[in-house]
């Protein structure tokens, strides 16, 4: 290192050793940018030249510039692994998300084979009663289907409390038998995913009663 070798930037000066670090903080153009550069390089290959006074400074030096490029290292090295991470993430959702869409397409194959094998049957044979039942089964086949991926059904009965976390009240109607603000009429079943409600029940709902005029006069 104490060799003293010519270069074509020619000798470094202590003070301009000294100044790169100061370089940094104040900002430099191009041209000094590519000078501390090659003055890094020289320094790293032990071609630097520089006074006995000055060795403490390029030994500084030289320690930072291998601490520097050890940690750019590591950052490509964590950069390359980020976006490994990314793309295999990013594969794995699509595969999730295919997998479930054909797990939903699966369960509802057996339906459209009810609805294929019940337009097979001839119109003129088949009577209400027959149409009606097989309408049940494929409702039943429906709502098992649905069971499987955690779809349960909200249906309410009438005389039942009111309950605005799965009902909808749709209406206000009286019924015989029936409180107030319970429901006195069901209008359309709800459905649950597991604890979360997808879709309220829609129901009718017994008004409070109202107090004749004599009795407010009261």
């Amino acid at each position: 290192m104490n060799d003293i070798h010519e270069h074509e930037i020619g000798p470094v000066e202590d003070a301009e050793i000294e100044a790169i670090e100061a370089a940094y903080q104040e900002g430099f153009d191009t041209d000094k940018l590519a000078r501390f550069e090659t003055i890094r390089q020289m320094a790293l290959a032990g071609e630097l030249e520089y006074s006995p006074e000055s060795e403490e400074i390029v030994e500084a030096l030289i320690e930072t510039i291998g601490q520097r490029d050890e940690n750019f290292g590591r950052y490509q090295e964590m950069a390359a692994e980020h976006r490994n991470f990314q793309r295999r993430a990013s594969m794995n959702e699509n595969e999730a998300r295919i997998s479930s869409r054909q797990g939903v397409v699966q369960a509802l194959i057996p339906l459209m084979d009810h609805f294929e094998m019940a337009l097979l049957q001839d119109p003129e044979k088949v009577s209400a009663k027959d149409v009606m039942a097989g309408v049940e089964m494929i409702r039943s086949e429906f709502l098992k289907m649905l069971s499987g991926y955690g779809v349960s059904a909200i249906e309410p009965a009438v005389g039942d409390a009111f309950d605005p976390q799965k009902h909808a009240a749709m209406m206000q109607c009286a019924a015989d038998g029936v409180e107030p603000g319970c429901i006195s009429l069901v209008m359309g079943v709800g459905y649950m995913l597991g604890d979360r409600v997808i879709r309220p029940a829609k129901v009718g709902v017994a008004p409070e009663a109202v107090e004749s005029k004599s009795e407010e006069d009261e």
